[in-house]
Parts: structure tokens; C-alpha cells; sequence
């Protein structure tokens, strides 16, 4: 006779919960001292579940870091496709940025902080992922700065990737609307070009 007990079924939301868990726990007190456990606690899951998605905590780093890159990329693709001129291109590309840096900050934070951790292998993968993401804001700059050169080009989009981002270590307080538009503005400041007037429509991933 056959079991009419209900087969247990796997929650399709468990995995986000353990990486948005981490995540959380990693920016406030630093990847290094969270445990599986203290993971386990934060997402609402007896710790043993966690090994049914995540072989161990640097799996989880892999995951989150791998997680936090592909939404930046995605964002980026999006903006390129739409073949819009390179300066709405430009602003669209870094007002993606900065909903990424304000609506994933716990991610974006623990990608900065702790990739220097990672094996050599992965660390160098994510490294070459964040390279061509850096060389999509180039391509589409350079046309709108021929006086710089090559290596002026690149560091102003250092510049300004790094002024959006000083909002993942530093709590400003700001209402959302404001640090968004502040962001905005000095962003392209650091590239020395003018905002588009509208952003560009993109879809997200």
C-alpha cells in the first residue's frame, strides 16, 4: 500500500532568505565572525537547512558576490540595448548604479569588503566580470570626452562609481529621494558630463 503522506516540498524562497540573511549579517558585523548558525538564526531556518542549498559559508560569499555582479551587469545590458546616444546612455547607466548601491546596499558592501577573501580562482573570475561592467561606462564616456585620454577616461569612471558608492559606508541619513539626486549629481560631475534630462526605461533582472 502506498504512503498518502504529502511529500515535503522545498520552500523556492529559503535560498534568497539564507543569501539576503548573510548579506545583512556581513555588513554589520563583517563576514569573518558570522557563523552558518548565526545565518540559519537571522533567515528563520534550523541551520541543517542551510546545507541543503550551501555546502558551507564560502559558497554563500560566492553566491552574494555572483548575485550582486550579475544584477550590475544585467542593469548595464539593459541600458546598452535600448541604443540610445551615450549621454542618456550615461546617465541611465549610472542611475542603475545607484538603485543598485541604495536598494542592495548590504550586498554591494560585502562585495567590496570581503572579494579579497575569496579563492584565487573566483576572486580573479569576479575581478574580470567587474572589469568588462567598468568597460561598458568607458565605451560609452569616451565619446562624449575625446580630451581625455585613455587612462583619464577610466579614472573618472573609478571617480564616479566610487562617489555613488560612498553611500555603502557611510549613513548620510538622507530621505531616498534626496541622496539618489545628490549621488546623481556628483556622479556626473565626476565625468564632467551634463545629465540626460529623463533616464532611460530600462528592464530590470
Amino acid at each position: 500500500m502506498e504512503s498518502t503522506k504529502p511529500r515535503r516540498q522545498r520552500d523556492p524562497d529559503r535560498r534568497e532568505r539564507i543569501l539576503t540573511a548573510a548579506a545583512e549579517l556581513a555588513a554589520r558585523r563583517g563576514f569573518h565572525t558570522v557563523g552558518m548558525a548565526d545565518i540559519g538564526a537571522e533567515a528563520g531556518i534550523v541551520g541543517s537547512g542551510i546545507y541543503r542549498h550551501f555546502d558551507s559559508k564560502e559558497a554563500i560569499l560566492i553566491a552574494l558576490l555572483d548575485q550582486i555582479m550579475a544584477r550590475l551587469q544585467a542593469g548595464a545590458e539593459a541600458v546598452l540595448a535600448t541604443g540610445a546616444d551615450e549621454r542618456a546612455s550615461l546617465s541611465a547607466l549610472i542611475r542603475d548604479h545607484i538603485r543598485v548601491a541604495i536598494q542592495d546596499r548590504d550586498v554591494l558592501a560585502v562585495y567590496h569588503r570581503e572579494i579579497h577573501n575569496l579563492p584565487d580562482d573566483e576572486r580573479r573570475r569576479l575581478r574580470r566580470l567587474q572589469r568588462h561592467y567598468l568597460e561598458d561606462w568607458v565605451h560609452v564616456l569616451a565619446p562624449l570626452r575625446r580630451d581625455l585620454a585613455d587612462g583619464e577616461l577610466r579614472l573618472a569612471v573609478h571617480a564616479a562609481i566610487g562617489a555613488v558608492q560612498s553611500t555603502l559606508f557611510f549613513r548620510s541619513g538622507l530621505a531616498t529621494d534626496r541622496l539618489t539626486e545628490l549621488l546623481d549629481t556628483m556622479a556626473h560631475a565626476c565625468l564632467g558630463v551634463t545629465a540626460a534630462p529623463s533616464e532611460l526605461l530600462v528592464t530590470k533582472a
